[in-house]
């Protein structure tokens, strides 16, 4: 599979990045203008609230390859990614953060295996600096879980900073699913893939944008949109109540019946309701998450909308 001056295009999601943007643009450039062909730098303002926008726009005055996409509002990161997705024109295409803690200087790398022929190559993480002992820990627990029980693959410590090639791309176009979870959506469409080891560097600047509440979400979305194992554990947690509860009344009756054995009064029945409901408000749980998930299908929104565009008329 030879390649020759392919364009490539460059995916960026930002959120309050105004400090990173110049110098990451600096580091991205250097790398870019290093390797053979043209290339798009497609940058999406996620609803920044600080000065992106116009650190983007001063940065587009004085090179026509930066692309701008404003949403709206913000719709969040695995969205800003498939608007990016949907917009970009490269033969192949490259998607990482805006943080710096994705290092330009790893793209030629990723450039090298897709023209070795690979169709997808993704970026897994040896180290992360700034990293404390939860994240990492949740984040070896969620791969773990994920990769058991749903139907698809993720390297642990997959990112995703990664190249996809035209091929992979239009079969991504097709899933528009609402609660999206890109690295399982990138391992599900197949083709073959190969990886890139990388040290994600300090944040530049700023602070993360996944909070507590978002990495639970992203956990969420990520499991719910690839097992329907949890509504089995409410299925099996039924059957084992089910039996318990009729061991338990078979032994009832027989003490009753035919022994002097004195059962247990209020406490064991408060015990007995208490589990029950416990289960019962588990499984309700679940079933409004996937529930949850079929009314945002149903009602065909948008999955985000543009404010302007820039670059991309």
């Amino acid at each position: 599979m030879k390649m020759e001056d392919p364009l490539l295009s460059i995916i960026v999601p930002l959120f309050n990045e105004e400090a990173v943007i110049p110098q990451f643009y600096e580091r991205l450039k250097k790398v870019m203008d290093s390797q053979d062909g043209d290339y798009e730098i497609i940058f999406i303002n996620d609803g920044s609230t600080d000065r992106s926008m116009e650190a983007l726009l001063k940065l587009r005055q004085s090179d026509p390859r930066i692309k701008i996409i404003e949403f709206s509002r913000n719709f969040g990161h695995q969205i800003a990614i498939t608007a990016g997705l949907d917009h970009a024109q490269g033969k192949a295409v490259i998607v990482m953060d805006g943080d710096l803690q994705h290092p330009p200087e790893v793209i030629p790398k990723l450039i090298q295996k897709w023209k070795e022929g690979f169709e997808l190559v993704y970026t897994v993480r040896k180290e992360t600096k700034d990293a404390g002992y939860f994240k990492n820990l949740s984040a070896s627990l969620f791969y773990s879980l994920i990769n058991k029980i749903g139907d698809i693959q993720i390297p642990k410590h997959g990112a995703d900073f990664r190249l996809v090639d035209r091929r992979v791309l239009e079969s991504l176009k097709l899933m528009r699913e609402r609660s999206r979870f890109m690295r399982g959506l990138f391992n599900w469409v197949g083709y073959s893939q190969t990886s890139v080891e990388f040290e994600a560097d300090v944040r530049y600047a700023g602070v993360t944008k996944y909070s507590f509440k978002k990495m639970i979400q992203f956990a969420l979305d990520g499991i719910t949109s690839f097992s329907s194992f949890p509504l089995r554990i409410s299925t099996y947690f039924g059957f084992m109540v089910s039996v318990i509860s009729f061991l338990y009344a078979a032994f009832a009756i027989y003490a009753r019946l035919f022994t002097d054995i004195a059962l247990p009064g209020w406490t064991s029945i408060l015990v007995a309701v208490l589990f029950l409901g416990g289960v019962q408000l588990i499984t309700i749980g679940l079933l409004g998450e996937y529930i949850g998930r079929i009314y945002n299908e149903v009602k065909q929104r948008p999955l985000y909308i543009i404010r302007n565009k820039f670059g991309l008329e």
